[in-house]
């Protein structure tokens, strides 16, 4: 039973270091962001991409609405910042996941976006506030539909 126990114990020791080295072996996701250089949301985001692995090139530029029109981002679906990754164009504070499932399951769509700020969204936590929103994705006719939701709190 002893050996049992410690052997279970060295497994559990080495897990991290397994998951790690497969992380290591994945080819890094690359994204280009484009943000204002007085959002501070923003920066939370790009820390949010960070943390879940993403090599992220950050360009701070005061005309964000040039940068939008130049990848299509329709009024309806602007937030503070746009990134670019994988071909896909994302629109604010979509959680990582999300930009993971799009990259994964590669559709023919312009990109996602969270439009608006929602409180709860990564970048933009303010305490326990959770509120709802949707992921959105922009086809190439310009028809938004709900990719993922978040009920919020």
């Amino acid at each position: 039973m002893k050996r049992l126990i410690t052997m279970i114990l060295l497994a559990g020791a080495f897990l991290p270091l397994v998951t790690a080295a497969a992380t290591k072996n994945e080819k890094p996701v690359e994204m280009t962001v484009y943000r204002s250089p007085t959002c501070s949301c923003c920066g939370k985001w790009l820390e949010h991409m960070k943390q879940d692995g993403f090599v992220v090139k950050d360009i701070q530029t005061e005309d964000m609405d040039a940068i939008k029109h130049q990848h299509g981002v329709p009024d309806n679906l602007k937030s503070c910042h746009t990134a670019l990754v994988g071909g896909y164009v994302v629109e604010g504070h979509v959680p990582a996941g999300d930009i993971r499932a799009l990259l994964k399951k590669k559709p023919a769509v312009v990109g996602l976006s969270v439009p608006g700020m929602p409180a709860g969204t990564p970048g933009m936590e303010m305490g326990g506030r959770k509120d709802p929103y949707a992921v959105v994705q922009l086809d190439k006719a310009g028809q938004a539909t709900v990719f993922h939701e978040y009920s919020g709190q």
